[in-house]
């Protein structure tokens, strides 16, 4: 009897034993260490770098951060089980917060903050400023070539060259129209040569400038008046949407935030804009980005062809702005002269372009101080950008 239930017990605890070890077993499987590829590894190396650059190098952190942790959160490895957790799978809560970068919901709210943050004073006490922005904007064409030399289709391509204007929102805003299968690459291209603008620009500011030239002493931008900053916002939403319909989401919100901010009676409207409303949209904005790098849907050949064309991109959008105001130089009278450090402002990496051109200029005369005159065409580009996309997006959409 005894001998009986001695067995019975050891058994029983066999069964058990052998239960437990298939439910460690099946524990293990959903796990990340089971599940990661070397892809993921490199992904989450790349979102710590990300991390990394914004906390010690102060590279964009209000970007870089959302991002880096997007990154590491879209990179965390799991057993495809039907439990709705990456970005990817229709119902979980990362694809539902997704839906505002794939349908284009975030980049106009973007531009609402930015345009009630925005004093476009120094473009309209110079106007001619605004050309220099426009200049700059050749990137994006230039880059439109070359990708289509590169096999990429020309929807595909008008996406990428959006790169050059150094405009996150916009590159997404046109690749989730364009292409939205290579947004997740455009997005975290655009944002991470944004954060690094204090590299990529100077030694192509000194390599195309003289020592005379960087020495330009421009004059005092004039007092501009309320009532020209109360219309500017009206005027330039009616000349730009009138000449490209299709950037009306983005145009309408820059310029709706600029009114508020300038009409003088929506203050707490302007305030709302420009502060908690931003702020909530660039850390959803970010960690969804951040997040739609998963490994396999990122690491491609066409990614790495994307990052180099936006680095090409951005250097040609510095070059080309530096490079016209050299030209427009060459019809302006002595005293009137535009110095070409402001060049690279053109690209709208506001105010980051701008206060480049500032140091840079120190640099040779410390007491030239260009940053008024830099916000003129650095604020013109975010307006170049947005015009930009929407005549990409008219004739490809």
């Amino acid at each position: 009897m005894l001998t009986s239930i001695l067995l019975q017990a050891g058994v029983a605890q066999e069964s058990f034993l052998q239960f437990l070890a298939q439910n460690i077993q099946v524990f293990l499987s959903y796990t990340g260490f089971a599940n990661a590829t070397p892809g993921h590894i490199i992904m989450l190396l790349v979102g710590l770098l990300f991390i990394f650059l914004a906390i010690k190098f102060e590279f964009e952190p209000m970007l870089l951060i959302p991002i880096g942790f997007g990154i590491l959160i879209g990179n965390i490895p799991f057993k495809d089980a039907g439990l709705q957790l990456g970005i990817y799978e229709e119902g979980s809560v990362l694809n539902i917060l997704y839906q505002g970068v794939k349908q284009g919901w975030y980049p106009p709210l973007i531009f609402l903050g930015i345009g009630a943050m925005t004093d476009f004073s120094a473009l309209i006490s110079n106007p001619k400023l605004m050309l220099v922005g426009a200049a700059a904007q050749f990137g994006i064409f230039g880059a439109y070539i070359i990708a289509l030399q590169m096999g990429f289709d020309p929807s595909q391509a008008g996406a990428i060259g959006i790169i050059g204007g150094a405009d996150g929102p916009t590159a997404i805003f046109l690749s989730s129209k364009l292409a939205p299968n290579l947004m997740g690459a455009i997005a975290v291209s655009a944002y991470s040569y944004m954060a690094l603008v204090p590299i990529i620009q100077p030694p192509f500011m000194r390599l195309l400038t003289t020592h005379k030239e960087r020495l330009i002493r421009m004059r005092p931008p004039r007092v501009v008046s309320q009532t020209e900053k109360i219309i500017f916002p009206v005027v330039g939403l009616l000349l730009t949407a009138f000449l490209v319909p299709s950037g009306l989401p983005l145009l309408g919100m820059l310029f709706f935030g600029n009114l508020c901010k300038e009409s003088g009676v929506t203050r707490r409207l302007a305030e709302t804009a420009r502060g908690p409303l931003i702020d909530v949209i660039t850390m959803l904005l970010g960690i969804t980005v951040g997040a739609s790098t998963q490994a396999t849907q990122f690491l491609t050949l066409n990614s790495i062809k994307i990052f180099g064309l936006g680095a090409l991109s951005f250097v040609i959008a510095t070059c080309a702005g530096v490079l016209f105001v050299k030209f427009f130089n060459l019809f302006l009278k002595e005293g009137n002269k535009i110095n070409p450090l402001i060049g690279n402002a053109g690209v709208s990496a506001v105010p980051d372009a701008a206060r480049i051109s500032q140091n840079v200029g120190l640099e040779y005369d410390p007491s030239n101080y260009l940053l008024m005159h830099a916000m003129g065409p650095n604020v013109a580009g975010v307006i170049g950008s947005a015009v930009a996309a929407g005549i990409l997006l008219g004739f490809l959409g």
